[in-house]
């Protein structure tokens, strides 16, 4: 792809330093999910906003100076008109990107809420107004790359925290403490992603909710863009496991080579891992061949094995209903299936009783299901859990289908503008169309208050009343003048949980 900074944005942009009344001097515009009608998340009523500060560091600063401002301005302009001359098909008239090098930074200031802010549809949590005159076409110019930057990254930490939300009211129910709940939901979203630059986008909004993850370009993407260290605090937890690669090659190979049934082979098999992995966490893929008849058959024969081990095995299921396979078919005529494998591996192993009564599985047993979870599907496993008797704590792994099953219009989010200066004049402007009166946006300049413990959007604001409120300038002049963490992200993110909780 080609990284040039003047590049990222819908051609007919071009044209619309030319389309503006020659008066206008500023304009002034908001990014806003509009509404949930589509929401992936049921009854959803807020967005976390998240994804600014990776926005400013990486577009903003990084990509203007070293393919724009840092360039001398004839190879800079050249890199441009090679695209838009043969795009447009004539001699495109770039002198505003000219005197924008001569202005040698972008005169933008960005004002923002914090990241990880619960942000109730209808509140823009972020506004981007030119700093100087003549450079008004530059407000919007960068609204579809920040669009496409940020919408997944908030979709996604959304959809994260609706998982975190029912993990920890299960918690609750059980009377446990929180301890475990980061690791809980773990992202195993990497290969169904639209490409490794969406898989760090997208495991970055799961990290601001959980700790557990598989996708390791999330821990770089926080280190780089959120001041996160790995080496100093946890961004991100895994555990050793297998793969239907490493299961199936162990098992077919010593069923041949030993002459025994595929179900010894894979004893044998687990029985290697755990000399390979003595201690903590271990996860075996239990589903490539007979999964009811390895819980049944195998486990039994390993039992003591895995109880005397110092750590953990985690029993993964990879096919069928996520529900019935964990919490049981009462329709089948298999005693195990009818059962469910969280009561299975109970009466195996046995456990113990949370706080409130709810039956937990024995520290040295475990499951997590990885492939085809929703949250209607999670809130189902622990609703028929706890029918059970069980507490509804099982790990449950996150994919693609969670996180890349969304469009900007998942929640609506768009940016638009509200406010121009025409003649050193302020004029409020704003969208209302008649075919669709969900898409009417804000008027005129904005301010974010928190009323009754929510955040609550005023328009059609003075000047003076802009200047308040809680939106703060995160960026201005080509300078990012407000940093944040993934670490200060994550406790809003748990205060917030507290309050809705």
């Amino acid at each position: 792809m080609i990284n040039h900074a003047t590049l990222q944005t819908d051609a007919y942009k071009l044209f619309h330093k030319f389309a503006y009344h020659p008066d206008i001097t500023k304009v002034y515009s908001n990014f806003t999910s509009r509404n949930g009608k589509l929401s992936n998340v049921p009854n959803n009523a807020e967005v976390m906003f998240v994804g600014l500060q990776y926005f400013i560091k990486d577009y903003l600063i990084r990509e203007w100076n070293e393919t724009f401002f840092n360039l001398p301005k004839e190879a800079a302009i050249h890199n441009l008109k090679r695209y838009t001359d043969s795009l447009l098909g004539q001699d495109y008239d770039a002198s505003h990107f000219e005197a924008l090098h001569d202005l040698g930074y972008l005169p933008l200031s960005v004002k923002a809420l914090p990241e990880g802010s619960l942000v109730p549809y209808g509140v823009a949590p972020v506004t981007f107004v030119n700093t100087v005159a003549g450079f008004q076409w530059l407000s919007n110019y960068i609204e579809t790359v920040f669009s496409a930057e940020n919408w997944p990254i908030q979709t996604s930490a959304t959809t994260s925290f609706a998982y975190l939300k029912n993990t920890v009211a299960a918690f609750n129910r059980a009377g446990l403490p929180h301890d475990l709940v980061p690791f809980m939901c773990h992202d195993f979203s990497f290969r169904g992603m639209f490409g490794r630059q969406a898989a760090a986008m997208s495991g970055f909004g799961h990290l601001c909710s959980f700790a557990g993850t598989d996708t390791l370009p999330a821990l770089a993407f926080a280190e780089q863009y959120y001041n996160a260290d790995v080496t100093k605090e946890l961004v991100g937890a895994s555990v050793a496991a297998t793969e239907h690669s490493t299961t199936t090659s162990y098992i077919l190979s010593i069923s041949e080579e030993k002459g025994v049934s595929k179900l010894e082979a894979e004893i044998e098999y687990v029985r290697y891992l755990m000399s390979v992995v003595p201690t903590g966490i271990l996860s075996h893929v239990l589903d490539s061949f007979d999964f009811w008849k390895f819980v049944t058959e195998g486990l039994p024969v390993l039992k003591n094995e895995i109880l005397a081990r110092n750590g953990k095995l985690v029993i993964r299921p990879d096919s069928g209903d996520p529900v019935k396979v964990l919490t049981g078919d009462e329709s089948s005529t298999n005693e195990a299936e009818r059962k469910g494998l969280i009561e299975c591996l109970f009466d195996i192993f046995g456990g113990s009783l949370s706080p409130t009564g709810l039956k937990l599985l024995h520290d040295n047993i475990g499951a997590i299901y990885g492939d085809s979870i929703t949250l209607e599907r999670q809130q189902q496993i622990i609703e028929r859990l706890e029918a059970k008797g069980f507490a509804g704590v099982v790990v449950l792994g996150v994919g693609s289908y969670s996180y890349q099953y969304v469009t900007r219009d998942t929640h609506g989010s768009a940016v638009k503008s509200t406010y121009v200066e025409k003649d050193g004049k302020g004029v409020n402007v704003f969208k209302d169309p008649a075919t669709d009166s969900k898409k009417k946006s804000a008027c005129g300049l904005l301010r974010v208050e928190r009323v009754d413990g929510k955040l609550v959007q005023y328009d059609q604001q003075t000047r003076e009343q802009e200047q308040q409120g809680l939106l703060e300038v995160v960026f201005e002049d080509g300078v990012l003048v407000k940093e944040t963490s993934l670490s200060e992200i994550r406790k809003l993110v748990r205060d917030q949980l507290n309050d809705t909780l």
